[in-house]
């Protein structure tokens, strides 16, 4: 697949900022329009253009998408695992509502959004791909452990987004493959707190965990549009 314009949602993030770098390295001739939500990273490549947005903000995906031409790849690798008051939930005596819509703000919502403003820039009829970092623990079927609820739920409604919106695109979009990404367990600010536990050959540097989700997105083709996937190429269950 050569991709002339990619758009990476959450780009100052250690995933996004990976994803960039894999991109402008392997396509020299691609446009990248990478978002960022409070402080504008240094700019390391001039194929990359920044955009601020809110994700929780509506109008502010809008304006976004308004901006953007055609698109060939759109991956959002934006969310929200824990904050400064808050962390993964091991029991209901933890639930906040406030901090469980915080996750839904942020983890689900955007992709429905992006959906719909995207939606016309993937309409040249070209091979497409319209991505999203989803989660193993917004499995349903694999959770055998329990807790986690905001983050589980969260990421379980993207899953659900993504798998209805491949049945729609399916008929008004067939060129375009809609796909969720497990990334593995990755070295970043999202997952630090809780990966001491993690086995070091099990916890990817983001560059690893994105030349592995780029290898699954570059394998994508239509008839495959609406998997879950994990890292290694693996069909998750939903």
């Amino acid at each position: 697949m050569e991709l002339k314009n990619a758009i990476i949602i959450g780009g100052s993030g250690g995933i996004g900022r990976a994803f960039i770098e894999y991109l402008k390295n392997k396509h020299r001739n691609i446009h990248i329009h990478a978002t960022y939500n409070q402080r504008k990273p240094d700019s390391f490549t001039k194929q990359c253009h920044w955009h601020r947005v809110d994700l929780t903000e509506q109008k502010h995906i809008e304006h976004f998408c308004d901006q953007i031409d055609d698109v060939d790849l759109c991956i959002n690798a934006a969310g929200i695992l824990h904050d400064d008051q808050h962390g993964p939930e091991k029991s209901t005596r933890q639930i906040e509502s406030e901090y469980f819509l915080k996750c839904m703000s942020i983890n689900a919502l955007p992709t429905l959004m992006l959906a719909r403003y995207l939606e016309p820039h993937f309409k040249h009829k070209q091979p497409a791909v319209f991505a999203t970092v989803s989660a193993r623990v917004g499995s349903i079927g694999e959770n055998y452990l329990g807790g986690w609820y905001s983050y589980r739920a969260s990421k379980a409604a993207l899953n659900m987004i993504l798998k209805t919106l491949s049945i729609e695109w399916k008929r008004k979009l067939p060129n375009v493959s809609v796909a969720a990404l497990h990334p593995g367990t990755t070295d970043t600010d999202l997952s630090r707190p809780f990966s001491k536990n993690v086995k070091p050959d099990h916890l990817f540097a983001p560059e690893k965990s994105v030349h592995y989700m780029m290898q699954v997105i570059e394998s994508l083709q239509p008839d495959k549009s609406g998997q879950f996937w994990s890292f290694d190429g693996e069909i998750l269950p939903w």
